[in-house]
C-alpha cells in the first residue's frame, strides 16, 4: 500500500459508498482524511469510523458542494485547522434515471450541479492553497458513463464527460505549479446508488432488477459487480508519490466493462 503519512485528505462525498472507502483507503495508508458530506452527522460517524491514519485525527465537514459559499467556507476551516490540504479528491455525485424524451431540466441541472459544478467548485477552492505550497495531487470521481454512450442516463453521462473534460483542461493549467489533477472512471459499483439505479432500469426496461443485475455481470470481462474498494485502491495509487508524474488521466477502473 502507498505511504501517505503526514498527508491531509479531503474526500467529498465520503459518509457513504465508493467515497467512504476512498477515505478508508486513504486512512490506512497513513493519511489524515477530512470527510466532507451533504449529511453532517453521517459525515462524523463516517469519520469516527477510520482507521487510524496520520498524527492528526480525522475531521468532517457538512458541505453542500454545490454551494460556493460553503465549499469556500469549508476548505477555509480545513486549512485553519490542518495547515494544509495535500488531497482533494472529489467524489461527490448523484444519478438519476430516464429516457431523453421523459427528461426533466430538474434531472439535468441535478445532476450536472453536483457531479461537474461540485468538482469545479472545491477545486477551485483549493488549487490556491496546494499553488502556494507546489504540490497537490487531485483525484476526481468520473464515471466509465464519461466515456461512452450510456442510454437512460445521458444526462449524467454528459456531467460525466464534463469531469473528464475539466480533469484535463485542469491538469495543463496546474502543471507548472506542481499540482497534478486525474480522475477515475469507476464501472459497475456495488453501492446504493446502484441498487437504486438497478430499480430503475429494471422499471423503464421492463425487467427484474437481478437480470439488470446479471446484465452488469456479463458486461464485465473480469465477471462480477465491482466493489467499492476496487475504485479507492486505484485513488489512492493516483494520490501517492508512485503516481507524481501522471497526470490529466481518465483511468478506467471498471474490470474491462468500458471494453464492451
Amino acid at each position: 500500500m502507498s505511504n501517505l503519512h503526514g498527508k491531509i485528505a479531503v474526500v467529498t462525498g465520503a459518509a457513504s459508498g465508493i467515497g467512504h472507502s476512498i477515505a478508508t483507503r486513504l486512512a490506512s495508508a497513513g493519511a489524515t482524511v477530512v470527510i466532507c458530506d451533504l449529511n453532517g452527522e453521517a459525515a462524523k460517524e463516517a469519520a469516527a469510523a477510520l482507521p487510524a491514519g496520520g498524527s492528526a485525527k480525522h475531521g468532517f465537514a457538512a458541505v453542500d458542494v454545490t454551494r460556493k459559499e460553503q465549499v469556500q467556507a469549508a476548505v477555509q476551516a480545513i486549512i485553519a485547522d490542518y495547515g494544509a490540504i495535500d488531497i482533494l479528491c472529489n467524489n461527490a455525485g448523484v444519478s438519476t434515471m430516464n429516457r431523453i424524451e421523459d427528461l426533466t431540466e430538474k434531472e439535468w441541472d441535478f445532476n450536472f450541479d453536483v457531479n461537474a459544478k461540485g468538482v469545479f467548485l472545491f477545486t477551485q477552492a483549493v488549487f490556491p492553497y496546494m499553488k502556494a505550497r507546489g504540490s497537490g495531487k487531485m483525484i476526481n470521481t468520473a464515471s466509465m458513463a464519461g466515456k461512452r454512450a450510456t442510454p437512460l442516463l445521458a444526462h449524467y453521462a454528459a456531467s460525466k464527460w464534463a469531469v473528464v473534460g475539466f480533469t484535463k483542461s485542469a491538469a495543463v493549467e496546474f502543471a507548472p505549479f506542481g499540482v497534478t489533477v486525474n480522475c477515475v472512471c469507476p464501472g459497475f459499483v456495488r453501492t446504493s446508488m446502484q441498487e437504486r439505479e438497478l430499480e430503475w432500469e429494471a422499471e423503464l426496461r421492463g425487467m427484474t432488477p437481478e437480470e439488470v443485475k446479471d446484465e452488469y455481470v456479463k458486461l464485465t470481462p473480469m465477471g462480477r459487480i465491482q466493489e467499492p474498494e476496487d475504485v479507492a485502491k486505484a485513488v489512492c495509487f493516483l494520490a501517492s508519490e508512485e503516481a507524481d508524474f501522471i497526470t490529466g488521466e481518465a483511468l478506467d477502473v471498471t474490470g474491462g466493462a468500458h471494453l464492451l
